[in-house]
């Protein structure tokens, strides 16, 4: 596998509920795979929520390890590492982590743009993957919601 790209996305207009849904239909209209790494169970069921009711007309197909073999999901939830489902795209939630990035063809960082240490972790890791030689991009929300890449 090629060298991963990293993409930042900054919040700042709207909540992590609402932005991830969006961007996770996107991934798997691109054919991808995904997978949501959190830090804590609590933001895990919450997003799992929102996942199954963000829009009345359709749902994403996605499970966590409870709900079966982590290979037959297209898109898991989970606080653990590795690649269980063949994911093309891998989400850092929280103050998730991945040591080896190159199992991705892309890792998106999200983070709230109101927590300084979620702020910080985001530059930490901008400077990790530049150092790395990895592709990075940054996006940031305009006032109305939309991503405009900066960086």
């Amino acid at each position: 596998m090629t060298a991963p790209e990293f993409w930042f996305y900054h919040l700042e207009s709207q909540p992590l509920h609402v932005v991830l849904p969006v961007l996770v239909e996107k991934t798997l209209g691109r054919g991808w795979r995904a997978i949501l790494r959190f830090s804590t169970q609590a933001r895990l069921e919450t997003i799992d929520g929102a996942l199954w009711t963000y829009r009345e007309e359709s749902f994403l197909p996605h499970g966590t390890t409870r709900d079966g073999p982590p290979e037959r999901q297209p898109v898991l939830l989970t606080l653990d590492g590795g690649n269980p489902n063949g994911a093309h795209a891998l989400f850092l939630l929280e103050t998730a982590t991945e040591g080896e990035p190159q199992r991705f063809a892309r890792i998106i960082r999200l983070f709230d743009g109101a927590d300084g240490e979620a702020r910080a972790l985001a530059r930490q890791e901008w400077k990790d993957a530049k150092a790395a030689g990895l592709a990075v991009s940054y996006w940031k929300q305009d006032a109305g919601g939309a991503w405009k890449k900066s960086g």
